[in-house]
């Protein structure tokens, strides 16, 4: 497809997911129902796997959705599952949790491999009727993939009695790629430095080291022959790096924050030029969420916390309150230049290194799903207003997506995007494609749905 139809393309499902949106004059309000409170972390647990084997004529909204966009992000996974060994794990971050033991929901590459090149055959046909592509691609789906309607439960913590409370649905937020106004040198204006990764931060899979800590990473530095933690955020903005700061620009310190929290970005440099950037490793130290403390001060609530609504509050704050607030999130993401993309019209790289396709492409917690897996999600709505029904492929990850039925949309990039992103809080019924061989072994393993 030529670059200026992909980008047509890309602007379209922006717009109608963004109509479907604004339907209920304020973005999702009494459209989907507001997310109930989460459990008490005091009395339950993390989130662990819930699933039972589903068919595809019992998944509302299957049939409406076009999946032929779905397929083109697909295959870009596919160059990735094809580039490693057939034996290798699908997901070698897989840790499913207690009562899974010897199973595996992704399986391994060779799974995947027909899946691909039947879709690559698929592709090739170029079907010139719409409709005729969407059935098509409909019908590959169901034909090399088992759908598998993921839930959640926690567990009561110890000593607490009582039986696990099951969700239903999980919660879809969305993310995207920020334009933000950069400078080559520190101005008044721009005085914050977007660094470049320093050559002596190690990312380790501690996963690799002992099975039980399948999916946890940390990052640091060695010294003496020891792996020492990175500096936190406000070590970090304050110089602990010294020389191993290196910067690829200067922001406003709002706008580094929310590029961080993106993960990637386009600069507008004085100059003129725009520099794209991309996530390069993060410190080590743990995502929190920094609108919990304006929603405990009682500055926000649940119903009204939001990206604008935080930028708004540090927008207005005195300068010191702002960085408090930012520091409250001691992660700190380090970036890259992205000067080679294949095509400028698609999003930049996750982290399965493929670019990010807008309104296909979604984040998930590796823990649980394989990336280049499909995810059919539907946003639950109230009254007469269409669904948002769509099969998306998971591309990416992100430190704040936790459990098994959590997924951020990407949506694409600029201001229009980020006010889809920013609003976007809903929860959703979750349901990923499993390779039949794969799905066939697992369901094996467990011997029962759960």
């Amino acid at each position: 497809m030529k670059t200026e139809n992909r980008r047509a393309l890309s602007q379209a499902l922006i717009l109608s997911f963004a109509l479907l949106i604004m339907a209920g004059v304020a973005v999702f309000g009494g459209i989907i129902p507001p997310l109930k409170r989460p459990p008490d972390d005091a009395l339950y647990g993390p989130p662990e796997l819930a699933f039972a084997v589903a068919d595809y004529a019992a998944i509302e909204g299957w049939s409406v959705d076009d999946q032929h966009a779905a397929l083109r992000a697909f295959l870009r996974s596919c160059e990735r599952l094809e580039a490693t060994a057939p034996s290798e794990p699908a997901n070698p971050h897989e840790a499913l949790g207690a009562g899974f033991e010897g199973a595996s929901l992704s399986g391994t590459i060779a799974d995947w491999l027909p899946a691909c090149a039947h879709g690559r055959s698929l592709l090739a046909q170029d079907i010139s009727n719409p409709a005729d592509a969407a059935a098509a691609a409909r019908n590959f789906f169901e034909s090399e993939f088992t759908p598998v309607r993921v839930t959640e439960k926690r567990r009561k913590r110890e000593g607490r009695p009582g039986r696990p409370k099951v969700s239903l649905t999980g919660l879809v937020t969305g993310y995207f790629e920020p334009v933000y106004a950069a400078s080559a040198t520190p101005t008044t204006a721009r005085p914050e430095p977007l660094l470049a990764r320093p050559a002596d931060l190690v990312m380790v899979d501690l996963g690799a080291f002992r099975e039980k800590f399948a999916g946890e990473r940390i990052a640091g530095f060695v010294s003496d022959g020891r792996l020492m933690p990175y500096p936190d955020r406000r070590a970090i903005t304050d110089g602990a790096l010294g020389a191993r700061a290196v910067p690829l620009a200067y922001l406003d310190p709002d706008d580094l924050f929310f590029l961080q929290i993106q993960g990637s970005g386009r600069l507008a440099l004085d100059d003129g030029s725009v520099m794209r950037v991309g996530y390069d490793g993060q410190n080590g130290r743990p995502y929190t969420a920094i609108g919990r403390f304006l929603i405990e001060s009682g500055v926000l609530t649940r119903e009204t916390v939001s990206m604008q609504s935080i930028r708004a509050w540090l927008s207005s704050a005195p300068p010191d309150q702002a960085r408090a607030l930012r520091d409250r999130n001691e992660s700190y993401v380090f970036f890259r230049r992205l000067d080679q993309l294949d095509d400028p019209s698609l999003g930049p790289p996750g982290a399965q290194g493929v670019q990010l396709t807008p309104m296909r492409s979604v984040a998930v917690d590796r823990r649980f799903h394989a990336l280049g897996a499909p995810v059919f999600l539907r946003l639950r709505r109230e009254g007469e207003t269409p669904p948002v029904e769509r099969l998306f492929i998971a591309q990416d990850e992100g430190g704040a997506i936790k459990g098994p039925a959590r997924a951020d949309l990407f949506v694409g990039a600029g201001a229009e995007a980020g006010d889809i992103a920013g609003a976007l809080k809903a929860e959703a019924e979750f349901w990923v494609l499993v390779p039949k061989s794969a799905a066939a072994r697992f369901i094996a393993a467990i011997g029962r749905a759960r």
